[in-house]
C-alpha cells in the first residue's frame, strides 16, 4: 500500500512540471553562472519544503570564457562553443585535418595541425567519447581540436575537454555546416580568450532517516551547457528526484533505508563536483550509502535503462521493481554515479534513450536540448518508475556492498 501511496502522490503532484519549466526558464545553467546560481536557490527553496536541507560546496578547477571565435581565411565566422576548460589562444592560425570519427589510430600526420573529429550519440555500447579524441589528437601532436556535432540544423556541440587548468590544446564544438565551411577552406583561425580560477559549486544535501541503517543515495545534477534549456540533460532527473522525495517524504520512517536527496553541481566538468564531496565524507558517512541511485537524462524516449556498474545486486533488485527496465552492467562513467561506484557504492545511473541513437537524446549538449522535447506526460512516467527502483532500495535489506 505505501508503493501505492507513493506512486498516486507523484501522479498527481503539480509541482513537478513546474519544477521542470522552472529549471529550464533558469536557462543552460552552466556552472558558475548567475544561471546555475538561480537554479541551485530554486532547487534549496523547493528541498526545503520536503525536509532539513543544507548545502556541501565543492571545489573545482573553475574556467570562465570570455570570447571564442573561428574563421576561415576569407574572413566568414564558423559558429562555435569552446569545450569547458578548453586551452586559451589568439589569432593561431592552423590546416585543418578531417579525422572523421577519430578514433585512437586514426590521427596520423596531425602534428601541428587542426584535428576535426566527429561527436558520437553519447549512449551506447560502442561510444567513444569527445574526451577519448580528444586525448589521442593532443598525443598525436595537434594544437588544436575540434568535434563536429552531426545533425544538420542543430548548431554546435558543447561538452567537457577534462582540462582542469593543466596542460591541453584549444578545443571547440562546431555544426555540421561548419565543418563543410572548414574542410573547403582547409585552414582556420582560432581565438579563445579565457581564464583559468578556482571556483566553488554547491551540492544540495538532504536527509530522512528509515527505521535501519543506511540511506539510499538519490542524486542528479543540476549543472548544465550554455547552450539551450539543458532540458532533458538535467531538469528531468532533477525534477523527478525532488517529487520522489516529497512522495517518500512521510512514508520513509518507517523503511529498512532511509533517503539522502543530493542535487549536484558541476557534473558536466568531467563529474568534478559530486567527487569532490564524496571525496570529503567521512568513512562513516560514505559506509551508510547502501546504494546511489543517479537520475540523469530520463527523457527523451520511453525506454529507461540502468547503467548498474558492475555491481552483481544490482540488475536484479531494480528489475524486480521495474520489470520492463534493461540494464547495461559495465560501468560507464558519464555521469555522478561512477564517482560513487568508484568508492564502492552500488551505483546506477537511470537514463533513458540507451542504444537509441534516433531518440530525442541525440540533441544533448545542443542549443536543441529545450523543454520542447519533453512531453509533460513522458516526464511524469518516467519519474513514476524512478520512484518505484527508489521505494525497491529504500525496502531492501540485503547487503548490496558488491565488489566491481
Amino acid at each position: 500500500m505505501s508503493l501505492d501511496a507513493v506512486l498516486t502522490a507523484i501522479g498527481a503532484d503539480p509541482l513537478l512540471g513546474f519544477d521542470f519549466v522552472a529549471l529550464c526558464d533558469a536557462g543552460g545553467r552552466l556552472a558558475g553562472s548567475p544561471s546555475a546560481t538561480s537554479a541551485f536557490s530554486f532547487a534549496a527553496l523547493r528541498m526545503s519544503g520536503i525536509g532539513p536541507v543544507r548545502n556541501e560546496p565543492s571545489a573545482y578547477a573553475g574556467w570562465t570564457c570570455h570570447e571564442a571565435r573561428i574563421e576561415t581565411p576569407d574572413g566568414q565566422v564558423v559558429p562555435c562553443t569552446p569545450l569547458l576548460g578548453s586551452a586559451a589562444c589568439r589569432d593561431l592560425v592552423l590546416d585543418l585535418r578531417d579525422v572523421g570519427r577519430g578514433a585512437p589510430g586514426q590521427y596520423q600526420d596531425v602534428a601541428g595541425a587542426c584535428v576535426m573529429a566527429r561527436h558520437e550519440y553519447p549512449f551506447s555500447t560502442h561510444t567513444l567519447h569527445r574526451r577519448v579524441k580528444l586525448a589521442a589528437a593532443q598525443q598525436a601532436g595537434a594544437a588544436a581540436f575540434l568535434i563536429v556535432q552531426p545533425e544538420p540544423g542543430v548548431g554546435p556541440v558543447s561538452g567537457s575537454s577534462g582540462r582542469a587548468g593543466g596542460h591541453g590544446i584549444p578545443s571547440l564544438g562546431i555544426a555540421v555546416e561548419g565543418a563543410e565551411m572548414l574542410r573547403a577552406a582547409g585552414r582556420l583561425r582560432i581565438t579563445i580568450e579565457a581564464e583559468d580560477h578556482p571556483a566553488e559549486t554547491p551540492n544540495l544535501v538532504m536527509e530522512l532517516p528509515g527505521r535501519g541503517p543506511g540511506f539510499v543515495h538519490l542524486s542528479a545534477h543540476l549543472d548544465g551547457h550554455p547552450l539551450g534549456e539543458s532540458a532533458i540533460d538535467n531538469a528531468s532527473g532533477v525534477a523527478a528526484a525532488l517529487a520522489i522525495a516529497r512522495a517518500v517524504a512521510p512514508l520513509v520512517a518507517g523503511c529498512e533505508r532511509g533517503l539522502m536527496l543530493c542535487i549536484f553541481g558541476a557534473e558536466e566538468w568531467a563529474l568534478a563536483g559530486s567527487r569532490a564531496w564524496l571525496q570529503a565524507q567521512p568513512t562513516t558517512r560514505r559506509a551508510a550509502m547502501a546504494v546511489n541511485i543517479n537520475l540523469d537524462s530520463i527523457v527523451g524516449s520511453a525506454r529507461l535503462t540502468a547503467l548498474t556498474s558492475g555491481f552483481a545486486e544490482l540488475p536484479g533488485l531494480l528489475r524486480g521493481a521495474l520489470p520492463g527496465l534493461g540494464v547495461h552492467e559495465p560501468l560507464m562513467a558519464n555521469s555522478d554515479h561512477a564517482n560513487f561506484a568508484a568508492a564502492g557504492i552500488p551505483a546506477a545511473r537511470i537514463l533513458a534513450g540507451f542504444d537509441e541513437p534516433d531518440s530525442r537524446l541525440k540533441d544533448l549538449l545542443t542549443a536543441a536540448d529545450r523543454r520542447r522535447l519533453v512531453p509533460d506526460a513522458e516526464l511524469r512516467t518516467a519519474s513514476l518508475a524512478c520512484a518505484r527502483l527508489v521505494w525497491a532500495a529504500l525496502q531492501d535489506r540485503s547487503d548490496q556492498a558488491s565488489s566491481v
